[in-house]
Formats: structure tokens, sequence, C-alpha cells
């Protein structure tokens, strides 16, 4: 007789790691098409490089406000349909308010555009991409069980949200070339991109329930109830919140300083090269499939430490390319691998400290500590911007090919290159001060040894 292959419960589907995986796709080409900002607003709206920066550096100052509170909102969430799940919606509201902001006028007074392009920009970070970052953590820890799931979903789900903004980064220079040549183009360009990113992001929510009742109080039988000294208590006794949200911070400051599309229209003299240069970044992205294996062997620290060594190195390269594709193409795979143990690994440290406020008697507020990292991503990614077009001014940047000084060429090279390089480093540093990965096995067996006890209780 034929003996009957039991499925294993930590494994996980193919249906289902697609599904996740489509709102972190839609996402992730919609940051993408952020970069392109500073240079929609300086060369087609014509404002000045400083200006800009100012107004995304602005617009930060809600994000103190938004992402603590959108924490404390998801962590207090109980619906029918979960905790976490109900804030998918927001990446069509993400997507329409992206649209919104590269639909102004250039005619318009420039009152009108900073108020266009900031109300927009604001509603873009401050309000969808903070509850798409707080939910993210508190809806994959209810729907999965299994941290062998956890690791599948952020190592192979990884591959498949990598390649699909790969092949966007690749394909997004000749769409910005040959669609943005004014203000209309671009407006019709996002359009047609929003619509289908929007319903492909949707697709987790439509099929990824809520199953794995982590919140279950024993003593009542309902929801652990979170109050807002909670929040205080985790933010001032668990320091290794901050140590993952500095590393997110240089991350998204250097990738969407938006300096790559001025260096390979002013240094490299080709846009069309950039896409060349992020296909070889490509070559990186099966890295990631290794790292359900790797995990096993080496921790998180020592993973993300390495990573950081090598992206820095891939950006001192960059200084010595002056355009040279063989050496940019070297220098993208270099920190396109590096960067891979961050996209892979993030996920699991947010879990860690999750862990860590159980084990010390705390909530465990996932979304609270996905919404710190949140706010240090959209830091970075704004100050990164901001800081591009503040340098760029102050080097006597003009959105002119013919009329570009050498100084601005300078800076572009240096943005480019020699100051991504000291901030990784500067992470590489940090990593020293994270002792988590040490703890963590005590952790976990004591905090099963309770939840047994509980059970036994009931």
């Amino acid at each position: 007789m034929r003996k009957i292959r039991e499925k294993n419960p930590k494994s996980l589907g193919i249906g289902s790691l697609f599904a996740w995986q489509s709102r972190a796709v839609s996402h992730g080409i919609c940051m993408m098409i952020l970069g392109y900002l500073s240079i929609y607003c300086t060369d087609t709206l014509k404002m000045d490089p400083y200006l800009v920066g100012m107004l995304l550096v602005f617009s930060k100052l809600l994000d103190g406000v938004t992402d603590i509170f959108a924490g404390y909102l998801v962590d207090r969430t109980n619906t029918k349909i979960g905790r976490g799940r109900p804030y998918e919606f927001c990446i069509v509201g993400l997507w329409f308010c992206t649209w919104l902001m590269y639909s102004c006028s250039p005619s318009w007074s420039i009152v009108v555009k900073c108020i266009w392009v900031l109300s927009a920009y604001a509603m873009v970070n401050s309000v969808f991409f903070t509850f798409l970052n707080a939910n993210a953590t508190v809806y994959m820890v209810r729907a999965f069980k299994y941290e062998e799931q956890y690791v599948v979903l952020n190592s192979y789900g990884n591959i498949i949200s990598m390649i699909c903004v790969a092949f966007f980064n690749i394909i997004s220079p000749t769409l910005v070339a040959r669609y943005a040549v004014n203000a209309s183009g671009w407006s019709r360009m996002i359009a047609m991109l929003a619509v289908p990113m929007a319903i492909i992001g949707l697709l987790r929510f439509l099929f990824i329930k809520e199953t794995n009742p982590i919140d279950a109080n024993p003593a009542d039988g309902g929801k652990e109830k979170v109050h807002l000294k909670d929040v205080k208590t985790v933010l001032t006794r668990n320091p290794y919140i901050y140590i993952i949200a500095l590393i997110l911070f240089i991350q998204n400051f250097v990738t969407n300083m938006g300096v790559n599309v001025y260096y390979f229209t002013y240094v490299a003299g080709d846009l069309n090269l950039m896409g060349l240069v992020n296909a070889a970044m490509l070559l990186a992205i099966p890295l990631a499939a290794f790292f359900p294996k790797i995990i096993k062997r080496f921790s998180i620290k020592k993973l993300i430490l390495a990573g950081c060594l090598v992206t820095a190195a891939g950006y001192l390269l960059n200084f010595f390319a002056e355009g040279n594709p063989v050496l940019l193409g070297i220098a993208g795979i270099m920190y396109g691998g590096g960067i891979t143990p961050i996209s892979v690994l993030f996920p699991l440290m947010i879990i860690n400290c999750a862990d860590f406020n159980e084990w010390k008697g705390m909530q465990r507020m996932e979304g609270t500590l996905g919404c710190v990292t949140g706010l240090a991503t959209k830091i970075g990614s704004a100050l990164g911007a901001g800081l591009l077009g503040i340098l760029l001014s102050c080097a006597g940047y003009v959105g002119d090919m013919t009329q570009i000084p050498e100084s601005a060429v300078w800076m572009i090279r240096i943005l480019f290159s020699i100051i991504p390089m000291l901030l990784w480093l500067a992470v590489a540093g940090s990593l020293l001060f994270y002792k988590l990965d040490g703890m963590i096995p005590k952790i976990r067996e004591e905090l099963d040894k309770r939840r047994a006890q509980r059970e036994t209780e009931i």
C-alpha cells in the first residue's frame, strides 16, 4: 500500500509565496519611481534644487508624528479580518498620490508647485507608506507561524520582489527617456504604471489571511490590550531597534538620494547605461536563495557586517569608474550583493526585537517597532533627496548639459561614491553594539516554556 506523505506544517506553498510578495513588488516599484522626483522637479517643473531639497526635508517633520501614531494604531487594531491585514488597502492610496505628485503643471506659480508636490509627497510617505510599513511584520507573524516560513518569505520571497524591481530599474530609464519628455508625459507614464501596480499590490490582502492566534490572552480568551504607555516602554527599553533603524536609514539615504540619474546624465553621458548597470546588479539577486542555509551557520550580525563592507568597497569603485561601464557594472554587483543581507534579514531582526520585548515582560509591539524602522527609512529617503538638492545647488548645478559647471560634476561624482562609502562604514561600526543575536536562543527557549505553561493553565 502506498504511503501517503504528510505535509510539513513549516513548509510554504508557492502560491502563498507569490501572493505575499505581490505587495512588496508594487511598493518597491513605487519607491523606485520616487527616486526620479528630484530631477522631475528641477528639470521639468524648473524648481530650484535647494528649494526641492528643503521641501522633502520639511515633509519629514510630519513623519515624527504619523509613524508612532500609525504603529500604535496598528498594534491596537482588532478586526474580524485581522490586525495588520486591513491596512493593505493603503497600497491604492499610495499609487494614487504618486500619480498626483507627478501631475503638476509647469505653468503654475512656484507657490502652487511647492504646495502640490509637498502635499502629495506627504500623503505618500507620512500616511500610506507609514501604515504599509507598520502593518508588515504585524501581518506576517499572524499569517505564518514558524520561523522557517519567515526565512523563506524574506529570502526566496525577496528574490521575487528584487527581480521585479530590478527589471523595472532596467527599463525605467528607457521609459523616462521616451515618455517623460514633458509634464504631461510624466503624468501619463505614472498613470500607466499606477493602475496595474495597485491591483497587483492588493493580491496579498485577497489571498493571505491571519490565522496564527498570537494575540490570544489566556486569562479571558480575548486579545492583548495595548496602551499608549506600552509604546513609551518599548522605545525606552529596547536599544536594538535603533541599530536596525540606523541600518535602514543609511540604506534608504543612499538609495533614494537620486544621484544615479544625475551621474549617468552628466558624468557617464548616457542615461541608457544606467539600465545596463541595473541589469548587472541582477547577478547579485540569487544570493538570497542561499540564506535559508547560510542563516543556520552565520549570525545575522556577521552577514550584515560583511554586506556593509562589500557595499562600501563597491561605492569606492564608483569614484574611479568615471563612466566606465565595466567598472560601474562590477561596482553595481558589489553593492547590489552587499545590501542583500539587509533586505532579507531585517524583518527577522524586527521579530527578534519583538521576542526581546516579550521576554522582558513588555508587549511585543511589532507595529511600533516597524514604525521606528519605517520612520528611519523615510527620514533617510527624504534627507538623501534633500541633501542632494542642497549640495547640487551649492555646487552651482543647472539643468543644462551645456552649462553645468565642473564643480557640480565633481559633486555628483562624490555623492555617487565617497559619501555612500563612508556611510556604510559607519553602519559596520554600529553593528559592534548589536548583541541580540547571541541572546535569541535563550530568549526563544524561555518564551516557549512560558507559552507552554500558559496553555496548560487554560
